[in-house]
């Protein structure tokens, strides 16, 4: 499928005179998660209830829509593009949207287009993502005992991902991990993770858990900090802090043992958000300034309003005026109420 960019026109004919986009704390912002869809096949604990009401497909943004948003910012100086969900690979025809985005990399506009997934459809879609440009990707998995992962993920098939992670490599894509710590479900699995992932070739980034969103779990039942991880990790491993950025809010260290790379997303304990250079779109076209705050910005009516990319392009920037110095999580015996009400799943993280 051939896209026209037609009466919208390429974000890439925007003058690039415009100034970078500076929030008020004067951080850049140059990396946009999108979240293409609010679907997912799986229904981790930590993220979505079981019976979870989604979005009617009337509500989404084309995936025409998404591109003329994705390009606006790039043409303001986003350099990293990642695709999140849900699970951004059940949406229908996604590899139109992900052809399309790659002609920022080939224009040398874009730095980096990536996505994070659970792994589930990998296997269909590897090889073409790669030929898309896509370098390398995030993959959910929260242990490697097959029951236990579908007692996390309630749906999720263990064998089907551990199949999209070799797909992915066959294709020459780099895989990192991503492992929610939760106490009590996976935290004595935590060397055995960081030992299956560097001995085939991934990275490993753990990550606390986030109260957002109702899911039916006690959230203070399940946050294990990193703080305890990294300690009781050091009594095995030899952890060494080293200065590596890969645009997002990992901390990482060298594993002496293993040779491989450890990160630590730790909202929680010691938040990021100092240093946040991101923001996050949904499925809709609603704009996250924060992850943790519900301030957000509607860029579909925009979008719709005008043919204009200049008069996109100023509801982006009165946006990221109102881009908040930090997140409020709090997970404690006194807040058991999320944070936020939205789940995990609407701005994909």
């Amino acid at each position: 499928m051939t896209f026209n960019a037609g009466p919208w026109r390429d974000a890439e004919r925007l003058a690039r005179s415009d100034a970078p986009m500076v929030d008020p704390f004067g951080r850049t912002v140059s990396y946009l998660r999108v979240s293409v869809t609010d679907r997912c096949d799986f229904r981790c604990t930590y993220c979505m209830a079981e019976n979870m009401t989604f979005l009617p497909k009337k509500d989404l943004l084309t995936l025409e829509e998404l591109d003329r948003l994705c390009s606006a910012f790039i043409a303001k100086g986003v350099r990293k593009l990642r695709l999140t969900g849900g699970e951004p690979l059940v949406r229908k025809n996604i590899m139109f949207l992900v052809r399309n985005l790659s002609r920022h990399l080939q224009s040398g506009a874009l730095e980096e287009l990536t996505l994070t997934t659970n792994g589930s459809q990998l296997s269909r879609f590897a090889s073409e993502l790669a030929e898309c440009g896509v370098r390398r990707i995030n993959v959910s998995l929260d242990t490697l005992d097959p029951d236990k992962f579908r007692t996390i993920t309630r749906w999720g098939e263990f064998d089907k991902v551990m199949e999209g992670i070799r797909a992915a490599q066959d294709a020459g894509i780099r895989v990192k991990l991503n492992a929610v710590a939760l106490k009590d479900f996976n935290e004595h699995e935590i060397p055995e993770l960081l030992r299956y992932a560097h001995a085939n070739g991934m990275d490993l980034t753990l990550i606390e858990t986030m109260p957002m969103g109702e899911t039916g779990e006690d959230r203070t039942d399940q946050y294990l900090p990193l703080s305890t991880v990294r300690e009781r990790l050091e009594q095995t491993f030899t952890l060494a802090d080293i200065p590596l950025s890969t645009g997002g809010p990992a901390r990482y260290v060298e594993v002496k043992e293993t040779g491989g790379r450890l990160g630590f997303i730790t909202p929680m304990t010691h938040n990021f958000c100092e240093s946040c250079n991101r923001v996050r779109l949904t499925c809709t076209g609603t704009l996250y300034m924060c992850l943790g705050q519900d301030d957000a910005a509607d860029l579909r009516t925009a979008l719709r309003a005008s043919d204009d990319d200049a008069y996109l392009s100023a509801a982006i920037d009165e946006a990221i005026a109102r881009k908040p110095k930090g997140h409020d999580f709090i997970i404690d015996r006194a807040h058991r109420r999320p944070a936020v009400a939205r789940h995990m799943s609407v701005t994909g993280g």
